[in-house]
């Protein structure tokens, strides 16, 4: 896990479907909001990913693909969030991420809303179906949040939900945005405030997201 800044607001960062904790870094996502770490308003957490051994490892059977995937939550919940709320003091973190890395932060919150002040995905791939090709089980059901959300009527949850920054962004060009649209639908009929933003020209990719994550972190406080 790489680690940028000195003080802040804790915001956790996940790489996209292959890449590695470096990954933001290098592609400038984290010094498009250098400005933000530099005065202290935020704190990055580049966390690395195990996704070609879970969702991606087609060497393995699906539901060994979901158990993989688990593993990985688990860690995230009790050694990556509880170090950057240690860290930093903080009681709640913002999870962000792009592509599978969107998948990750909204998927991470809406599970463990406790845990979460602000949720970024940017062009997430918010629909795991593809990756485990036609099984489906419990494990399958509470990890695929198309699936959970619109039967979610627990008002521990959606009171946590709504005490949440939740911002969806996408590309008007993104092979995914209409998965971002239908998250953010469903999260509306839910009563769940939340910023669904569609660039008309925007595609998936790393200027798209360089682009839409200053305008969010700018909110986080």
């Amino acid at each position: 896990m790489l680690v940028f800044g000195y003080d802040g607001f804790p915001v956790i960062l996940f790489p996209t479907s292959t890449g590695r904790y470096y990954e933001c870094k290098d592609n400038g996502l984290v010094d498009s909001v250098s400005h933000l770490i530099n005065s202290g308003k935020i704190k990055i957490y580049c966390p690395d990913s195990i996704s070609t051994e879970s969702w991606l490892n087609y060497s393995i059977p699906p539901g060994d693909r979901v158990k993989a995937h688990l593993s990985y939550e688990s860690l995230l919940l009790y050694d990556v969030i509880e170090f950057a709320k240690h860290e930093t003091g903080m009681q709640k973190v913002c999870l962000a991420g792009c592509d599978l890395g969107g998948y990750y932060a909204a998927n991470t919150a809406f599970k463990h809303p406790e845990l979460v002040r602000f949720v970024i995905s940017m062009s997430g791939i918010l629909n795991i179906k593809q990756y485990i090709w036609g099984y489906y089980d419990e494990n399958c059901y509470f990890n695929n949040p198309p699936d959970y959300l619109p039967n979610l009527y627990d008002e521990w949850y959606l009171e946590r939900f709504r005490k949440m920054g939740i911002f969806i962004g996408a590309g008007g060009l993104d092979t995914y945005s209409e998965q971002s649209r239908n998250i953010s639908s469903i999260l509306h009929s839910k009563g769940v405030n939340n910023w669904l933003d569609v660039q008309p020209g925007g595609r998936h990719d790393w200027e798209l997201w360089k682009s839409l994550f200053p305008k969010y972190l700018e909110l986080v406080n």
